[in-house]
């Protein structure tokens, strides 16, 4: 019998538009490292080509450097991903109900995604509801937004069906299988919001499967039992498995967290908290017990959730922000705070690490600050660079005036986010 369903829109040509060129060579001056070193970086090809003492890489002849960039006293950092974001239902608190057309979509998830690289995520995954009100046009619309980002960022969509077993189910079944074929790069839902939630994961991973992609499903993780069978029949599908936001391993006795955490841990499942607030997907609040997980060896990586929909209405979509959380609210250090946001988030979404060093890729965060710790305090003044070129740039000031203690002598000594040439 033939099928009656509408079929998706034709997948889109892998590269529409025109084919970034190598950027030109860019040497970063003066940056300081988190061992305390101030360094020149110099990039090319989208790579960090050399590291060396400040004022060395400028007096090298026998390269061209090309631009310079000051980066006097910023702190260098490889640049933070955001790996659960939320960009079909962005930016839309003050709209009254969600717009699901997909001129607004576009609008909102291209917007969302350049703040988002503006604090410094270079790379973002978006998880974007198909089927039911959305359709398979919040998706496309999505995929639009996606490569008019070429060049700037990486975007990334997850496929979010509601339903997919029983009668009801069949439907969103078929309309998941479809996105992957018009470019959904990840098979994802929410299974707690299924009648049969082990049905519902059997059936994404059968789909994941089929075109091997990677999942990324939402769930509250309060019942043990059931995140147990989610790790079990998730344990080595490759290429990778995350699971977020988790908050309600937070809310278990110990005891139970504990032998979760271990589960997880043995089936190489990735969890992705949500510090900064919780998404629509996923009714409760609260963020996993990143200690408690990370100690049993279950990568954690952070991400920002819902950025001014009406989950989140103030929702910053800020890195920074994220790790800044876990360390002030839960314990782990600067250093393993930003490695939350930036080595472990890129691994969740199966990119290549980043360090500053020769070799790896030029996908840098450099944020005004003498030390880590300052910079996720403080740290307004940024400057972002993907695939080696200078993407995005905030500068912050701080000015203090009217005060008779404030003169000439005095002022320069004051904390403030300078005017640097960057």
């Amino acid at each position: 019998m033939p099928d009656s369903r509408p079929q998706p829109p034709p997948r889109p040509p892998s590269s529409p538009g025109p084919v970034p060129v190598d950027p030109a060579p860019l040497l970063l001056c003066g940056a300081r490292l988190t061992d305390g070193r101030t360094v020149d970086v110099r990039l090319g090809g989208g790579r960090i080509e050399a590291v060396g003492t400040a004022g060395s890489l400028a007096a090298d002849g026998t390269r061209a450097c090309g631009t310079q960039v000051d980066l006097t006293g910023y702190l260098l950092l490889p640049a933070p991903a955001e790996p659960h974001a939320h960009a079909d239902t962005a930016l839309s608190a003050d709209d009254g109900p969600v717009s699901y057309d997909p001129r607004d979509v576009q609008r909102r998830a291209t917007e969302a995604a350049l703040l988002q690289l503006g604090h410094g995520a270079t790379a973002l995954r978006a998880h974007v509801r198909v089927g039911d009100v959305a359709g398979l046009g919040a998706l496309t619309a999505v995929l639009r937004a996606e490569r008019s980002l070429r060049g700037l960022a990486e975007l990334t969509t997850v496929a979010v069906p509601r339903l997919l077993t029983g009668v009801a189910g069949a439907e969103g079944l078929a309309v998941l299988r479809d996105a992957v074929k018009m470019g959904a790069s990840v098979v994802g839902g929410c299974p707690d919001l299924d009648p049969d939630p082990t049905g519902y994961v059997e059936a994404v991973l059968e789909v994941a499967s089929e075109h091997g992609c990677p999942v990324d499903l939402h769930t509250d993780a309060a019942d043990p039992a059931r995140l147990a069978r989610f790790a079990a029949m998730a344990g080595g599908l490759r290429p990778g498995v995350a699971l977020g936001p988790c908050g309600g391993l937070a809310r278990l006795p110990a005891e139970s967290a504990a032998r979760t955490a271990d589960r997880l841990a043995a089936a190489g499942v990735t969890v992705v908290c949500l510090p900064q607030g919780g998404c629509g997907t996923v009714d409760r609040r609260g963020t996993a017990p990143v200690r408690l997980l990370r100690s049993a060896g279950v990568r954690v990586a952070a991400g920002s959730g819902a950025l001014r929909d009406v989950s989140n209405p103030v929702g910053r979509g800020d890195p920074l922000e994220a790790a800044y959380l876990l360390a002030s609210r839960h314990g782990l250090s600067a250093e393993d705070a930003y490695a939350a946001v930036s080595a472990s988030a890129r691994a969740a979404l199966g990119l290549p690490e980043v360090r500053v060093e020769a070799g790896f890729p030029a996908e840098l965060l450099a944020v005004r600050g003498d030390g880590l710790s300052g910079a996720l305090s403080l740290g307004y003044s940024r400057v972002v660079v993907h695939g080696g070129r200078v993407v995005a740039r905030t500068s912050a000031v701080r000015e203090y005036r009217g005060s008779a203690a404030l003169s000439a002598e005095v002022e320069p000594g004051l904390p403030r986010q300078g005017r640097g040439s960057a």
